[in-house]
């Protein structure tokens, strides 16, 4: 009976062994995981989330979903020499909509000093080119802005050509009458997706939250929205974090001249 309970045992043996090798192979891996983690990212408690190292010009984007802002606060705000440098604020959505904060922190930020831009949430249902007269209508922009951003994040049930067709539309219609090209944001698989090689020769501003030290996105991009959790003085809800991709004298160079 001994003899015929042998090699059950063997492969019970070799069985946990194999468990054992998967398991420390997997902690080997999690381990080279959290190295990396730790040497593309430091947490600031203040801030409430990990920022990437290696950029310098940081800054936020808000909504009426933050609500009343003080100003002053977040540009006082300065952790270990991260401190908030400009934002992007929703000016418009669709044809007739304006962000009902829009006006106040428009003013406010330039007046705390924070480099501000606006950007307009775009609906894939509506003409691009009324969606463009609508963020017009509302903003006027002036040396020192960012250019204008449009937000492009999902199709509505739209055909891919007939989306692209319209986010065109919005993009000719504004850089015609604020002479400078716009920017895109939109979230990197989405850019994959739908946009892609059409929409290259425009600055990106791409969302990516799972990466690290960089989206994923292959092509060129000037800002990184990485977490959408971030905390700031003045805030009182979270709001997302984005880094300039470049140094001062660069992220100087792309706000409108005379």
């Amino acid at each position: 009976m001994a003899t015929k309970k042998r090699p059950d045992k063997i492969w019970k043996l070799l069985i946990v062994c194999i468990g054992l090798s998967i398991a420390v192979m997997l902690c080997l891996w999690m381990y080279d995981w959290w190295l990396g983690r730790r040497a593309h990212y430091i947490k600031y408690n203040e801030f409430g989330i990990e920022i990437p190292v290696n950029y310098t010009v940081h800054g936020i984007d808000v909504s009426k979903y933050q609500r009343v802002i003080d100003w002053e606060s977040v540009k006082a705000m300065n952790v270990e020499n991260v401190h908030i440098s400009f934002t992007f604020i929703k000016a418009t959505e669709g044809n007739i909509n304006e962000d009902r904060f829009f006006q106040r922190n428009w003013k406010q930020a330039q007046g705390a000093g924070v480099v501000r831009g606006a950007y307009h949430f775009f609906l894939a249902t509506k003409s691009g080119k009324t969606q463009a007269e609508n963020f017009i209508s509302s903003v006027d922009l002036v040396q020192g802005d960012l250019p204008p951003v449009l937000d492009v994040e999902q199709t509505y049930g739209v055909q891919p050509a007939k989306l692209r067709e319209r986010i065109h539309e919005w993009l000719n219609t504004i850089q015609n009458f604020y002479k400078v090209k716009p920017i895109i944001y939109t979230s990197a698989d989405f850019y994959t997706q739908y946009l892609n090689e059409e929409f290259d020769d425009y600055p990106l501003w791409v969302a990516h939250y799972i990466n690290q030290g960089k989206p994923r996105v292959f092509r060129d991009w000037y800002f990184w929205q990485y977490s959408e959790t971030g905390r700031v003085n003045g805030i009182l809800n979270k709001v997302d974090f984005n880094v300039f991709n470049g140094d001062s004298l660069e992220f100087r160079n792309l706000l409108i001249k005379d």
